[in-house]
């Protein structure tokens, strides 16, 4: 009977000591010094030419360093489109010339490092990135309303044709589901550096603004703009803001 209450006694004791084993200043992230393994982070970002999302899971390597894998969404416009009214202000505004609407879709690896911690919690830390990886390009054909001048007088929906499309026949944009089933895929590779500046006061926390520049090679020319060359190589700047949370 004792040995089973010395035992009992015994286990008692060891799941104090394990309850005890992370501290609750580590759980709740006041500890500078803690290091969470384990971090994930979604980023809202705008860059030169549209605007995206990005999912982000990251692993220490090291106390400074993480590898992380990325998946990205961002649209793509070209630096030349402007929308205008339409011969009837009611519907659309479009873009003249515009041939394709582009989403782009990437996945990357990448490794970060940190180059300035923090010495407080209200101090920023300073990291740098990079990373690369393979990408697809959707390119959805951009639709316009126009007005045909014969006896039925009906609107149509069309493409951009240098030869036959004028400005004046423009009602307006149609709508964006036409041309969904016409989508043309465009694959590509990207790269990307960022810089960070972490402001989040716990450490189980990630909040952060990062910028940098994206280089998208595409070895099949993408075409955007009519009267424009379709494009190889696609450089943009970006600054989003970065959100999510470290865990062990």
């Amino acid at each position: 009977m004792l040995r089973k209450l010395a035992f009992i006694f015994l286990l008692l004791i060891c799941a104090d000591v394990n309850a005890q084993v992370i501290p609750d200043y580590e759980k709740d992230g006041s500890d500078l010094n803690v290091l969470y393994r384990n971090e994930q982070t979604f980023q809202m970002y705008m860059h030169t030419r549209g605007y995206g999302l990005l999912y982000r899971r990251a692993k220490h390597v090291t106390f400074e360093r993480k590898s992380y894998f990325e998946i990205d969404a961002s649209t793509l416009k070209h630096p030349k489109e402007i929308k205008l009214n339409g011969s009837d202000v009611e519907r659309k505004r479009y873009i003249y010339g515009k041939l394709n609407s582009i989403l782009l879709v990437k996945a990357s690896v990448g490794r970060q490092k940190t180059i300035a911690g923090k010495a407080d919690k209200k101090a920023v830390e300073v990291r740098y990135s990079y990373s690369i990886g393979p990408g697809i390009a959707f390119a959805k054909p951009y639709y316009y309303t126009t007005v045909t001048h014969d006896a039925s007088t009906v609107n149509k929906f069309r493409r951009f044709n240098e030869t036959t499309f004028t400005q004046d026949s423009v009602i307006g944009r149609a709508s964006f589901s036409n041309g969904l089933g016409e989508l043309s895929v465009y694959p590509f590779l990207a790269g990307k550096f960022n810089l960070s500046f972490e402001y989040a006061p716990y450490t189980n926390l990630v909040k952060a603004i990062e910028t940098g520049v994206s280089i998208n090679y595409f070895p099949i020319k993408l075409p955007t703009m009519a009267r424009n060359p379709a494009e190889a190589l696609v450089v943009t700047i970006h600054v989003g803001f970065v959100f999510g949370k470290r865990w062990y």
